[in-house]
């Protein structure tokens, strides 16, 4: 069964959070931020799940409903113990994304190391191998973002460079002949001084393709004096020249609101990685909650549309 809340365009699962550490079949602290999509008639999820020492691994779970997820008994993605990956993922691989191109599968992740975060890109065909690919950004980079096909035949990437140290985080777009060497960046979307998104911005879920536009759900956060939130917003970015905006939600469309929304490691936060677009219209977004859980809302795509178009 599914409820509305006070935003109504989503309608929160009302068995949320969806997976938590109870469910994960060996120790840990936390799950939370997990990438989403459809393969071989299954829903995926690969988690973030954060171990005892506070260092994140991902880990593969599924679905025949999206519901209910039955999780792997071992990591699928462990921090790399290659010299040419190691120093940079020494504290932690984190808050991956999927995306489905000519029928591989790319995920894109948050590589965390003494040097600060980079954008790590490694892809598989079935979900039981995983091969990494580059580290494709510099440090202090992160929310990178893969578009679902070549754009004037070159791979497209939204990034977050910036926004540590409580300075201005802004998406920006990268382009690629290779997805390992990457240029042409240029700004998309920068914060509003004194809104929802005052501090930072960052790219949530691969982009969606529509008639107006590449659907994009992304995360903005304002510090207030009890502590930052995360809030979600939408924007539409030109299907042919995509570092262009065609349109954006005016105002947050998602928020913590909830109980496990409000309440855990990092409170007020909602953080969706993973959006699978159903045939009949409705998006499913997997989010994770305070940094705890995993939680699931639907919407449908032509609500998102609507209020970006306005």
């Amino acid at each position: 069964m599914l409820i509305t809340n006070r935003y109504p365009l989503f309608r929160r699962y009302k068995g949320n959070p969806i997976i938590s550490r109870e469910d994960i079949p060996y120790p840990c602290n936390t799950v939370f931020n997990a990438a989403a999509c459809r393969c071989m008639g299954k829903y995926i999820l690969l988690l973030r799940v954060e171990d005892l020492s506070g260092r994140s691994h991902l880990t593969l779970a599924r679905s025949d409903d999206g519901i209910k997820f039955r999780v792997d008994d071992k990591p699928w993605v462990m921090p790399s113990d290659d010299p040419m990956y190691e120093p940079y993922e020494r504290y932690g691989v984190e808050d991956p994304r999927i995306t489905a191109i000519d029928g591989t599968y790319y995920i894109t992740y948050t590589a965390f190391g003494p040097y600060g975060v980079r954008v790590g890109i490694g892809k598989t065909h079935d979900f039981t191998t995983f091969e990494r690919l580059c580290l494709a950004t510099d440090v202090d980079n992160k929310d990178g973002v893969l578009f679902p096909e070549k754009i004037g035949g070159k791979y497209v990437m939204l990034t977050r460079p910036g926004g540590f140290a409580g300075k201005r985080g802004d998406i920006w777009i990268s382009f690629s002949p290779d997805l390992e060497y990457w240029g042409g960046s240029r700004v998309v979307m920068t914060p509003s001084p004194g809104g929802w998104g005052s501090q930072k911005l960052g790219a949530c879920t691969p982009p969606i393709k529509t008639g107006d536009g590449w659907l994009v759900f992304y995360h903005g956060v304002k510090p207030t004096g009890s502590g930052r939130i995360y809030r979600i917003g939408a924007m539409l970015l030109d299907l042919e020249k995509p570092y262009m905006i065609r349109g954006y939600s005016n105002h947050f469309i998602f928020a913590p609101e909830t109980d496990y929304e409000r309440i855990g490691d990092v409170p007020n936060v909602v953080f969706p990685c993973g959006a699978v677009l159903e045939d009949d219209g409705i998006i499913r977004m997997y989010y994770g909650v305070s940094d705890t859980a995993i939680a699931l809302a639907t919407v449908d795509i032509e609500d998102i549309l609507s209020i970006c178009r306005d």
